[in-house]
């Protein structure tokens, strides 16, 4: 996610700091973009002069000190206490005036606002993944955020070429409080047998209409991050409806967290779906 944020900031012709926890990391990172704009160049939708253009807006950063920026934007895993430590740091090491946004998929804004001595300029801004293809940007106030910094944000994801959404700060806002049920709904499909994994996928593909069907993308979104969602929305909504299925749970305590492990709730072969 925060690859991703980085490349459409760049293509826009932001100058991007790219931060993380260590240089192995950030320079995964770099190859994710690099990869995505090989992609576009071989697809003719981007000319190879432009590639090198994005690239050249993108600065490794290493380290939190000196961040000279308008906006800082937080892409780490849907874990409060790390994301509180990230907006502590941030609060230390930016101007008065830099906007502390986070890309969390359902922690609440508030409480990461609560820390940092400016809240009225800490926000939400979550994007869709994967971040250089989907439109939708939500944006999140915390009961501190000011109208102006929800203006930037705003005006940001437009810049961006992004749609953007304004949700309470509620567990899971909109997207993940749709979504998220409907993943954990098809997980019981499974873990009950009603179903295999690829037909339930195609019905929701062929029978709903949606692009993807909803276990292949939790694989794609990783099981780790749509379990870590369902326990905020069972516990923020007091709900049993939001009770994690346990072969979610199961998945996600077996290392199974979806492509980026290379199996989920299907196995992933060099990169190809495979199902069982």
């Amino acid at each position: 996610m925060g690859s991703g944020i980085a490349q459409v900031a760049a293509q826009a012709g932001h100058e991007v700091l790219l931060n993380d926890r260590d240089d192995r990391l950030i320079a995964r990172g770099i190859r994710s973009i690099e990869q995505n704009l090989d992609r576009a160049v071989e697809r003719g939708r981007m000319k190879p002069e432009e590639r090198g253009k994005v690239l050249s807006h993108i600065d490794p950063r290493p380290h939190f000190s000196d961040l000279d920026v308008a906006i800082a934007i937080e892409a780490a895993t849907e874990n409060l206490e790390l994301k509180l430590e990230i907006f502590r740091k941030l609060n230390d090491s930016v101007a008065p005036e830099t906007i502390l946004a986070s890309n969390t998929s359902s922690i609440s804004i508030t409480k990461l606002a609560a820390v940092v001595d400016r809240p009225g300029r800490a926000i939400g801004m979550h994007f869709m993944n994967p971040v250089p293809v989907m439109r939708l940007v939500e944006v999140i106030r915390a009961v501190q955020t000011t109208d102006a910094t929800a203006k930037f944000v705003h005006d940001l994801a437009a810049n961006l070429g992004k749609t953007s959404v304004e949700s309470r700060d509620f567990p899971g806002f909109i997207a993940n409080r749709i979504l998220m049920p409907l993943i954990n709904e098809a997980a019981w499909a499974l873990f009950q047998g009603v179903g295999s994994a690829g037909d339930i996928d195609t019905v929701a593909k062929l029978g709903l209409n949606h692009p993807m069907g909803p276990l292949e993308l939790a694989d794609l979104i990783g099981l780790d991050t749509c379990l870590a969602i369902m326990e905020v929305l069972n516990e923020g909504l007091g709900d049993q409806k939001y009770n994690p299925c346990p072969l979610l749970r199961q998945y996600v305590d077996a290392g199974w967290y979806g492509r980026k492990t290379g199996r989920g709730f299907y196995r992933y072969d060099g990169g190809k779906k495979v199902e069982g």
